[in-house]
């Protein structure tokens, strides 16, 4: 592959189509972004590639992002489209170290979608920011005709504060960081495809959708401007986020497999299905590059709260001019881990 060009062909804007792949957090989603809307959009904040984009303001640092959810089906094993949209939006807003403060909330409804689906879906959002401490302070509704949208489509936005001293950027890696994962791979891409293909196991898969700020704040409080950088694989999964991370800051990266947690169920449903963990989705799991000299007081630190309790060490940063992202398999071999061209699971968040 051209070091030049590491996502692969420029799109044919010509005559060029949209399809799934370009929404699956892979190499054609990257290469989309940056021909059509980086291209269309440029500017500083793009430029540097983050979930989220922090600013100077009078008094201190603010960060906003905004997001998207067509996850089908809307209700799935441990969550909905509901607290998904939430918890996701704050994510992005809490892998920049950041406290999240208020949201909005835009809805496109097909008509004849059933209201009580709808209440349904409303509630579990309130009850997400409640729980999250974020409100939902203003939004929109839009109604298309049947047959036009697919039930329900959510769009996000949230704004946060950024701790004085604190800079987390995908372009911060540097060789000798330490890569930690707060937990198990693979849980909420499972759950979701096991309700969409009706599968059942001897022990149910639950999505892992959480609100991680709590979480990210304990970790800021035990490292500080140690951490390099967070990130939350969702769409893509581990591997996405890894090789994004990779080329955003011009390095290599080495994981290990034994130290990559994935639940016997989760395993077993990826075997049948075909599906590799590490490019399933998360929702509520985060990955950090930290020095090593405070990598294992930030790995207590994830250990001692709720949502980091099976957090682990699992690779490493090194130089590497084309940015591979490689593993040491747990049969003691090794292989690259790519960005897959298209996508799995579509339609996961």
């Amino acid at each position: 592959m051209n070091k030049s060009e590491p996502l692969g062909r420029k799109l044919d804007l010509r005559s060029g189509r949209v399809d799934l792949s370009h929404g699956s957090g892979g190499r054609a989603m990257a290469r989309l972004v940056a021909d059509v809307f980086h291209k269309a959009f440029d500017n500083e904040f793009l430029r540097a590639g983050n979930d989220q984009s922090v600013f100077d303001i009078g008094g201190g640092r603010m960060v906003m992002t905004t997001d998207g959810y067509v996850v089908s089906p809307l209700f799935f094993p441990g969550g909905d489209i509901g607290d998904l949209a939430v918890n996701g939006t704050i994510n992005d807003i809490a892998m920049a170290g950041a406290k999240p403060l208020y949201m909005s909330a835009s809805f496109i409804l097909e008509e004849g979608f059933p209201l009580a689906d709808l209440a349904r879906i409303a509630q579990s959002m309130g009850d997400a920011s409640r729980a999250a401490n974020v409100p939902i302070i203003t939004g929109d509704t839009k109604v298309v005709e049947h047959g036009k949208a697919d039930g329900v489509f959510i769009s996000t936005a949230c704004v946060g504060v950024v701790p004085p001293g604190l800079y987390l950027s995908g372009d911060q890696a540097r060789p000798g960081d330490v890569i930690l994962l707060s937990g198990s791979i693979g849980d909420h891409g499972v759950a979701v495809m096991s309700k969409r293909e009706n599968l059942s196991f001897e022990t149910q898969v639950l999505s892992d959708t959480a609100a991680l700020h709590d979480l990210v704040a304990v970790m800021v409080e035990a490292a500080g401007a140690s951490i390099r950088l967070m990130r939350d694989p969702t769409r893509g999964g581990l591997a996405a986020t890894l090789n994004e991370i990779a080329h955003q800051s011009r390095v290599g990266i080495r994981i290990d497999e034994a130290s990559i947690l994935v639940r016997p169920q989760v395993a077993a449903a990826c075997e049948l299905l075909g599906l590799d963990p590490l490019f399933v989705a998360n929702e509520g799991k985060l990955v950090v590059f930290v020095a090593p000299e405070a990598a294992d007081k930030l790995l207590a630190a994830m250990r001692a709260h709720p949502l980091g309790g099976d957090a682990a060490r699992i690779g490493a940063v090194i130089e590497d001019d084309h940015c591979f992202v490689q593993m040491t398999t747990a049969f003691g071999g090794g292989r690259i881990v790519d960005w897959l061209s298209g996508e799995q699971l579509p339609r996961i968040c």
